[in-house]
């Protein structure tokens, strides 16, 4: 008993009532708090007979003088004033209550007594304790009298209370993956009936209820909670408290489930060491509270030292090795529990020998250790990071790339507490809302792709609790939800939501889902609500039984949206006065995170979308309405558009586009088309990124592009007429082998890009990416050889008499013409398409967004740069002798060289790609798309006039060969350009000895 200063009350039950043959005593009723009030016990016995009756007396006792006031006898007042003293001859103790300074007075039962359940409920307990407990300790108000009641005995001689239920299991020790059942049988009627588990470790109940691994049933005196796919996570002590008897009571029953290898930590599970670089190692095995009492051993264990530590949530037992072992060793965790079979976990360390190959130590971004080449390096997270980083030895001793699963722990944390809510644990309307507010600020602790997909995988789960147990969500939580959204929309693509979406396709459909079925979760009494945000908008209404008009919504978003629901496809929703709420929502990029999948009747071409989602949900007596006519407007476009929604069903629940129910109609009021669909979901509208083709264009470049493959086909025929004849010394051979092999690469990539249209588009189309990598690889081989051949100029004017070899400089322009261009188009391959930024949308080539183009562009760019160096030099080499010495006949003849050789070398050098700068330019005139286009799609003509049959030698062999006379002299090479400078340069350098 606790005394205080402040008086104490004490409630007394009489025991032996001696004396009078009436006595009367107070006894409350089932719904009385107790005092002196109640209803008249009246015994009628003769005169002089002892009489035994219970009655519960109130004692008022100061702190310091109660036990001397207890131990004289007690005396009762009469009853009447007929009526004689009675006398106290037993006295047990109830209630102990403490009067507190504001008057209250906290009151507890001891043992044997226990509060009536009416009481119970009409009074707050005086700790916070978990719903439905049997309450110890009652606040009572200063007006108040209250005291416990005794519990029912189990028989005449016994001491304990006589409990109207039993609680059985069906087995003590459950196997992970049974199903558990406890049964509760009562022998008497029980009501408010609630089931709780009080987890290994955890000082804190967990209320438990219908989920995905909860089952209750009931029937008449009995009642079973069935627990599906058991796991460690479902050990502890589970209590079943039901009211019974005017009582509340708690049954206990204490289930063990044994550890399996995969609740076991080691760190590392595999190791590889250098005994010269490290002598010593720590390997530890970690497990988390169990009520089996394992015991931890490592095997073998000479030489080494073991040592218990107690972490955060787990026990680990570390070994310390101290001596290396000399050959390759596999440590076992034996963990050891009476009466189970014995739960090894092996660690394999491999030990490096001399000659073996190995990756060096790195501290770049982790410390990692010398390691055998094929295996597996490993390292703890950081800090309040929970997982592991791993790393590969290659083969050849080279590291891989380092592989993260580190996890912020908070952000774990609510995952965990997310998929046990579903489960079955917890009180959703509570700990939701909770959960949510956590997740706006963990936002901040998203720094990679596994806390980005943390963080969706709690968001899922919260979407499955709220639509599993239909709560409602007030508007401090929607909030949370909606800035937590917003964030998560605005988190970088490269570095989170790509990666992620490699490891999970389905992320972005996933956070659709779950801000759509959230939102449409609040609170009938917070309607109307208006939020907005950069990527998010909401607005929600709540209609009366009566519509009066059509339901109309519009958002302020680029491009400028609206939605109408038609007055007729409410009405049905209405009757029995039911109130409907419409929820609107949009988000921007949305439409962007979601894998490009296309249902039935959209074909594989990839679309573009205008930037945003509209969600529109209709709530109606807490059930969700899909089917309805709305009419959308996605503003004005300028391609043909389809209208579709999102349906997260498709490509094995990955999700993707749908026309199905939506159709496409053009509006009489405004401009813009507008989307007609017959269900309520996730809407846009798809349609084409580029601007409509010019056809002028496109038939300039058809054109174009045919005379370019029938030029280059009369160059090759030429070529197959006159070889030997033209390359009968090293310089033409060479010359005319580059312009040989850029011929045949350009014929074939021209080939290939002109009947690249007429396949079908689409990611998964593998006809479409070989023709978009062979043009690819073609293009570039056919710029690599005018690279070759400038180079190969180049060096032919700046070392005049230091020459390379033809087989020597052949190999080389082999290699720049050929194995230079496989490189990039390779890497642009291997790169992009697992991104899904490798073709561009309806075509079969090269995506500019999302950076493969730059991979053709970027070295065609280089090449016309040199090649323009090259050209600006031979120019120089023609005007520097001539110009400045020579008479003037011999200044027109130079001058006609050098414009020949501009008119020549600039097709054969690809220098009128440089002109593809400027279409790249916005809003600039169409005259420079002309131009590029003619001058480009043109350039087998150019090859054709220019390097073939303009050349002397080529001449001449076609006239000897059709028209069998002689051809005169000329002093001017017309074609053979680079020798003509060849030549020139080296009578200068004798001129100047």
């Amino acid at each position: 008993m606790v005394c205080s200063a402040a008086p104490v009350l004490l409630l007394a039950m009489t025991l032996p009532l001696v004396g009078s043959p009436v006595a009367q005593a107070s006894q409350p009723g089932p719904s009385q708090p107790g005092g002196e009030s109640g209803q008249q016990l009246d015994q009628e016995r003769g005169a002089g007979e002892s009489v035994l009756v219970s009655a519960y007396v109130q004692l008022d006792f100061s702190s310091e003088t109660w036990p001397t006031t207890l131990s004289r006898t007690l005396t009762l007042p009469p009853a009447s004033a007929s009526s004689s003293p009675r006398t106290l001859t037993g006295l047990s103790f109830t209630t102990e209550c403490n009067v507190k300074h504001n008057g209250f007075t906290y009151c507890a039962c001891l043992s044997g007594y226990q509060w009536n359940a009416s009481v119970c409920s009409q009074h707050h307990p005086c700790h916070t304790l978990y719903n439905h407990r049997p309450c110890g300790c009652l606040v009572l108000s200063p007006a108040e009298a209250g005291y416990c009641q005794l519990l029912p005995p189990a028989a005449p001689a016994s001491c304990l209370p006589a409990v109207p239920g039993t609680l059985s299991l069906n087995d003590w020790l459950q196997a992970p993956g049974n199903t558990l059942n406890l049964t509760l049988l009562t022998s008497q009627e029980a009501t408010n009936l609630t089931w709780f588990l009080r987890r290994t470790g955890s000082p804190r109940p967990v209320f438990l209820r219908p989920g995905a691994h909860v089952s209750l049933t009931s029937s008449q005196g009995q009642a079973v909670l069935s627990i599906f796919n058991v796991s460690h996570k479902w050990e502890g002590e589970y209590m079943c408290c039901f009211e019974a008897q005017g009582f509340r009571w708690e049954l206990y029953q204490v289930v063990r489930v044994p550890l399996q290898a995969t609740d076991v930590a080691r760190l590392p599970d595999q190791l590889s060491i250098s005994c010269a670089t490290s002598p010593g190692f720590r390997l530890s095995c970690c497990i988390p509270p169990t009520h089996l009492g394992y015991m931890a051993s490592w095997s073998p264990g000479e030489g080494s030292e073991a040592s218990l530590f107690n972490m955060p949530g787990d026990q680990c037992l570390v070994l310390a090795v101290q001596h290396c072992p000399t050959a390759d060793t596999t440590y076992t965790c034996d963990l050891q529990s009476p009466g189970l079979t014995p739960l090894r976990v092996p660690v394999s360390v491999t030990v490096i020998q001399d000659g073996d190959t190995t990756c060096p130590e790195d501290a770049s971004t982790v410390s990692w250790n010398v390691t055998k080449a094929g295996h597996v390096a490993q390292a703890p997270c950081p800090v309040n990071r929970t997982g592991m980083v791993k790393r590969t030895c290659g083969p050849d001793g080279t590291w891989g790339p380092v592989h993260s699963s580190c996890t912020d722990a908070g952000l774990l944390a609510s995952l965990q507490r997310a998929q046990l809510l579903w489960a079955g644990q917890g009180w959703p309307a509570e700990e939701v809302p909770q959960i949510l507010a956590q997740l706006l600020e963990q936002t901040e602790m998203v720094s990679s792709p596994s806390d980005l997909l943390t963080l969706l995988g709690t968001m899922t789960f919260l979407d499955k609790v709220v639509a599993d147990t239909r709560i409602q969500l007030n508007h401090s939580a929607l909030e949370a939800l909606l800035k937590t959204a917003d964030k998560v929309l605005d988190m970088d693509t490269s570095s989170l939501w790509t990666p992620a979406q490699a490891q999970k396709p389905s992320a972005g459909s996933n956070l659709l889902l779950a801000v759509e079925t959230l939102t449409r979760s609040l609170c009938p009494q917070d309607h109307p609500f208006s939020f907005s945000l950069p990527n998010v908008q909401l607005q929600t209404q709540l209609l009366g039984p009566t519509f009066p008009a059509d339901y109309r919504v519009s958002f302020s978003a680029q491009p400028p949206l609206w939605a109408q629901i038609p007055r007729h496809s409410l009405a049905p929703l209405g009757h029995n006065g039911t109130n409907v709420t419409i929820t609107s929502l949009v988000l921007r990029k949305m439409d962007h995170l979601l894998p490009s999948n296309y249902g039935q009747g959209l074909g594989d071409t990839l679309y573009a979308t205008p930037g945003l989602v509209l969600a529109i949900s209709i709530m109606a007596g807490g059930q969700a309405f899909s089917q309805g006519e709305v009419i959308m407007d996605f503003g004005d476009t300028d391609s043909t558009l389809h209208c579709v929604f999102w349906d997260h069903d498709l490509f094995q629940g990955n999700g993707g586009w749908s026309g199905e129910g939506c159709q496409v109609q053009a509006s009489d009021a405004s401009p813009t088309t507008q989307c007609i669909c017959q269900h309520l979901t996730a809407f846009s509208i798809l349609m084409s990124r580029h601007v409509p083709e010019n056809p002028t264009l496109e038939l300039l470049s058809q054109v174009g592009l045919g005379a370019s493959i029938l030029a280059l086909l009369v160059c090759l025929g030429v070529y197959r007429l006159v070889w030997r004849v033209v390359v009968r010394n090293k310089v033409a051979y060479l010359r005319h082998a580059a312009l040989l092999n850029m011929a045949l690469c350009l014929l074939a990539a021209d080939s290939c890009f002109l009947g690249a249209p007429l396949l079908h588009p689409g990611p998964r189309s593998t006809p479409c990416l070989a023709a978009a990598f062979l043009c690819h690889f073609l293009y570039l081989a056919a710029f690599f050889w005018m690279l070759a051949q400038a180079l190969m100029l180049a060096h032919q004017l700046l070392f005049v008499f230091h020459q390379l070899s033809k087989r020597h400089a052949l190999s080389l322009m082999v290699v720049l013409g050929y194995l230079c261009p496989m490189g990039f188009a390779g890497v642009a391959l291997g790169l992009y398409l697992p991104r899904g930024q490798y073709l561009r949308e309806g075509t079969c080539w090269l995506d500019g967004k999302g950076g493969a183009l730059y991979t053709f562009v970027g070295p065609v760019l280089a090449i016309v740069g040199v090649n323009g160096l090259v050209l600006g030099m031979a120019v120089l080499k023609l005007l520097r002798p001539s110009l400045s010495e020579g008479p003037q006949m011999e200044k027109f003849q130079a001058l006609l060289g050098v414009i020949k050789a501009l008119l020549i070398l600039t097709p054969i050098f690809g220098l009128t790609w440089g002109l593809g700068l400027a279409t790249l330019l916005e809003e600039v005139s169409m005259v420079p798309h002309y131009i590029f286009t003619i001058l480009n799609t043109s350039q087998g003509v150019f090859i054709l006039l220019f390097g073939c049959l303009m050349d002397k030698k080529v001449q001449e062999a076609l006239l000897k060969r059709f028209c069998r006379t002689q051809p005169p002299n000329s002093t001017i090479s017309l074609a053979t350009n680079e020798t003509h400078i060849l030549e020139h340069s080296k009578g200068r350098s004798e001129n100047a000895r």
